[in-house]
Formats: structure tokens, C-alpha cells, sequence
């Protein structure tokens, strides 16, 4: 894990570089250990995300350049996005967001979210076919020694350390 602070990206230049018809995530954080999540997000003008919902994770979204707007939904008075605009959109809060004629381009921060998991099958339900069980070492964190329920796990659901190679 590297502890020493680091220029991930100049968000500026990735939007300037990035197609004109490039749209979603443009750029995400992916460093190992993290406790965070970042994702540098552009909409073409008119473009919309429809109303959705985070259970979890407050989030904070912080416009880049265009603008829009963001309507709550629990019919609240719309919102209005324009560059330098830091929102917070607390857990549990309804929301949609809609690009204005210039697009929207944000960045949204949030606490990370632990890796899903996929619990084993009921005993019942396992038959012993005979044989060696396969290795399972790709399955065991490097981070935490937590062994993941999952075949091909991409982030520990314990600690949320990535899988080497996933």
C-alpha cells in the first residue's frame, strides 16, 4: 500500500482530452487499501440519470464544468448545478439528475462500498462428488487472510483490499 500522497489526475485535462461524445465515468479511483471511491463523471447536454436512490453511502458531488439540475424525490424544489457547485446528497435520499444545453461533467466522492459477496450454498444442497478439493489461495485477501466466498473475487467484502490481478 503506498502511503505517500500522489497526483492521480488533473481532472481538467481528461475532460479536455476526452472525446466530445464520451459519456458516464471517465476516470475512477483504484487504489489498493483505499477507503474511498471517486469517479469523474460526464453527461452530453440533455442527457439524464433517472431517479435513484443510495441506502448506504452519503456522497458528495462537486460540478466541473456545464451544468443542470438535480430534482429531489420527494418533490422538492430543483436544485441548480453550475461549476464550483458542492453538493451533498445524503444516504437515503431520492434524487435525478439532468444535464443542461452545455452538459454536466461532476465528480462524486463517497466512502467506499465493501465488496459484495455470494454466500455458500445450503449444506443440504452440497454432494460430495469424490476427489481433491481445489485450490483456493486466489480466494484468501492479501490483505486481511479472509477467505472469500466468492470464485473470482475482485475486492475482499472484510477489509475491501483488491485482489491481485482482478
Amino acid at each position: 500500500m503506498n502511503s505517500t500522497p500522489e497526483v492521480l489526475a488533473v481532472l481538467g485535462d481528461l475532460l479536455a482530452s476526452a472525446a466530445p461524445e464520451a459519456r458516464g465515468a471517465l476516470w475512477q479511483l483504484d487504489r489498493q487499501g483505499r477507503e474511498l471511491d471517486a469517479n469523474l463523471v460526464r453527461l452530453p447536454p440533455g442527457a439524464e440519470v433517472g431517479e435513484h436512490q443510495e441506502d448506504v453511502l452519503d456522497v458528495l458531488l462537486v460540478v466541473l464544468e456545464g451544468g443542470g439540475r438535480l430534482a429531489p424525490g420527494d418533490g422538492g424544489e430543483t436544485l441548480t448545478l453550475s461549476p464550483t457547485t458542492a453538493m451533498w446528497l445524503p444516504r437515503t435520499s431520492r434524487r435525478s439528475l439532468a444535464a443542461g444545453p452545455d452538459g454536466l461533467a461532476y465528480l462524486t466522492v463517497h466512502r467506499r462500498r465493501p465488496g459484495l459477496s455470494i454466500k455458500s450454498a445450503p449444506a443440504a444442497a452440497v454432494t460430495y462428488e469424490g476427489g481433491e478439493a481445489p485450490c483456493a489461495l486466489d480466494r484468501v485477501c492479501p490483505g486481511c487472510g479472509r477467505m472469500s466466498q466468492e470464485s473470482a473475487p475482485k475486492y475482499c467484502g472484510e477489509c475491501g483490499e483488491r485482489f491481485p490481478g482482478r
